[in-house]
């Protein structure tokens, strides 16, 4: 096998060397994650001859980067200058930090497109006078704490980074054992339940983990994780792991894989990546607070930030030998993707859903549904039964506005327990908007919890949300999540005074009381009738949120003097469900007539047993097409 693998590279080598320009001095070729990294001592030469890596990228079709050769490479203070003196003082660069071992100068800069310059050009000109590879991110306009820190990590651990694309690279680019045995799938959590996603993809060649997630509702490990003891997972094998977007209940347990002993790669979009990391973050210090046992700990969170590769929308990828990936939006949250692979040479291809919308929010882009093939579907149905259909958008935001202007007059507060990411946003735009129209009672409206953090995260990428957004925060300098309606909370003492005083809106994690500020909240404010408790997100069974949904007049909670107390259900409880991120029923089957090109097999999952069988039945009826609900652990073989 190791002959065969030294081979193989060898003949990718070849290739490189055989039709690359003499004059080019390469001085050698790694393998660096999904990529081909070709270090030269004239990177202004191919500059000049673009069409020379144009070439080899057909040729070889795998994705190529050009690097400098340190020789040639100036001192970073004399780079640092040059830098500052070719992009223009308008791009406002917040910093400027070298990565020797990637031969990379990453810009942080408020306008990155004036620092990018007109197709790239300002960049080119940074090549040609400091033969560093410039990579310009955008500079948050409110400042994220885990958006520095992250950078922080993948800068001052360079080398280990290296070496881990490295690793990754020889593992991506190693010799086919053969095409066409089979492609098998096997869920590890969330079929026929909402929580824990995981669905296991094989070949004959490789092993792919598409989510990894927990379920929030439950506390017993054999529910709460994904089946990674069964035997048709090994890690030892797994080549990648890839994370459709940051829920936890898709990547909450990717940590644990780290410590473990997996050692691949993370694929998912870059603000997943960054979203991810603070909900991991998260979850450890609600488990740290409540004094129990976590799955794992801050270091294997710290390597899943290590072996993450960020992808963008509609980049074809290697992640195995016989596997490329391609992510495409899925207006579910910010970085959320549908994720398509496509195994072989055309010998099939597999559409994997995660959690979509298929319509337009005030936040995002619907999902897409055009792809390059798909033979198999795998489609979630959390809102799949008949009667999961949706009012129309207007009406759901003049419910909203109903409600919070019925509860105002009666001098009451609105307490919104919402995820951090997604309805969060979602929300706050409806909020500032139908206050600023005035078709909703003008009051404060208090953030706490992790909301600004992932608030501060969505302006950092206002290329991923929807176009009237995009065009506001990168055009006009407009950012509504600084709206003067929004008071941040920093500190749990001011809640006290929040609740005694004028009415307000209250929003704050988490989405289904099951930690965090919002728990507080509940406590004060449950037992006064003028108060209201309104839901926007879906509540997994088995949760807080979901039980007082249900009608639950009395909770037992821990209180201030660490002694279990009944909290009095009195305050009204509402539900305005058009703001979940989640595709309704019509929606779904929207999505199936629309997608191209047809599936000829549908898996459908990530929905309660009832909304899923129901969902699979008249998928089957409606399209023709073979619909296969599977159970936890039942492998289907797809070719």
């Amino acid at each position: 096998m190791a002959r065969a693998i030294d081979d193989s590279h060898a003949k990718i080598r070849e290739t490189i060397v055989s039709n690359m320009p003499k004059e080019a001095e390469i001085t050698r070729i790694e393998f660096e994650g999904p990529r081909l990294a070709i270090y030269v001592k004239n990177v202004v030469l191919l500059l000049e001859q673009s069409y020379v890596v144009t070439d080899i990228v057909n040729l070889l079709h795998k994705r190529v980067v050009i690097r400098s050769d340190p020789s040639i490479r100036a001192s970073e203070a004399e780079a640092e200058k040059l830098i500052k003196s070719t992009i223009p003082q308008d791009a406002e660069i917040t910093s400027i930090n070298f990565d020797p071992s990637l031969g990379e100068v990453i810009i942080e800069a408020k306008k990155p497109g004036l620092a990018i310059g007109k197709d790239g050009s300002t960049l080119q000109e940074v090549i040609k006078s400091t033969s560093w590879r410039p990579r310009v991110l955008r500079a948050p306009p409110m400042p994220s704490k885990i958006v520095t820190s992250t950078r922080h990590i993948l800068h001052s651990e360079s080398e280990a980074r290296n070496r881990i694309l490295r690793d990754v690279g020889e593992r991506i680019f190693r010799p086919r054992i053969g095409v066409g045995n089979g492609v098998f799938v096997t869920p590890l959590g969330a079929f026929h339940e909402v929580g824990r996603s995981a669905l296991l993809v094989q070949t004959s060649e490789s092993s792919v983990l598409l989510d990894c997630g927990i379920n929030p509702g439950s506390n017993n490990p054999s529910h709460a994780f994904p089946k990674i003891d069964a035997g048709e997972f090994d890690i030892d094998k797994l080549d990648a792991v890839v994370i459709s977007h940051a829920h936890l209940d898709h990547c909450g347990f990717v940590p644990f894989l780290y410590k473990y002993g997996y050692d691949g790669p993370v694929y998912c979009s870059e603000p997943t990546g960054i979203l991810m990391t603070l909900l991991q973050l998260d979850y450890l210090d609600v488990y740290n607070r409540e004094g129990v046992y976590a799955p794992y700990d801050q270091k294997d969170v710290r390597d899943t930030v290590m072996h993450t590769i960020p992808l963008k929308y509609g980049v074809v990828t290697d992640v195995a030998p016989d596997i490329k990936l391609t992510l495409h939006n899925a207006g579910h949250i910010l970085g959320s993707s549908i994720i398509h692979l496509h195994i072989g040479e055309g010998y099939h291809n597999i559409v994997y859903s995660g959690d979509f919308k298929f319509g337009r929010t005030m936040l995002l882009e619907p999902a897409s549904c055009i792809f390059p093939r798909a033979e198999t579907l795998v489609i979630e149905s959390t809102y799949g039964a008949q009667e999961d259909v949706m009012p129309e958008r207007t009406a759901v935001e003049n419910r909203l506005a109903s409600i919070v202007n019925e509860t105002a007059e009666k001098g009451g507060k609105v307490l919104i327990p919402v995820p951090a990411v997604g309805r969060a946003q979602e929300v706050m735009l409806v909020l500032d908007s139908y206050m600023k129209n005035g078709m909703m009672k003008e009051m404060p409206i208090y953030i706490e919890g992790m909301i600004s953090e992932a608030t501060a995260i969505h302006t950092a990428f206002p290329e991923y949300l929807v176009r009237e957004l995009r065009d506001q925060m990168l055009h006009k300098d407009i950012n509504p999540f600084q709206s003067d309606y929004f008071t941040v909370v920093n500190h749990p003492g001011d809640r006290e005074q929040i609740v005694a005083g004028q009415p307000a809106i209250i929003m704050a994690t988490s989405g289904m009381l099951e930690g965090g500020p919002a728990i507080d909240y509940f406590k004060q404010l449950a037992s006064d009738p003028k108060n209201v408790l309104l839901f926007v997100s879906y509540q997994i069974e088995g949760t807080l949120g979901s039980r007082l949904k249900n009608g639950v007049k009395e909770v037992s909670m821990m209180g201030r003097n660490g002694k279990i107390e009944a909290i009095k259900v009195d305050l009204r409880i509402e539900s305005v469900e058009g703001f979940s991120g989640h595709s309704d029923r019509n929606q779904l089957l929207a999505f199936l007539r629309r997608i191209s090109p047809k599936p000829s097999k549908i898996l459908v999952g990530h929905g309660e047993r009832n909304k899923v069988d129901s969902f699979a039945h008249v998928a089957s009826r409606m399209f023709k097409v073979r619909t296969i609900a599977p159970d936890i652990l039942e492998t289907i073989r797809l070719k």
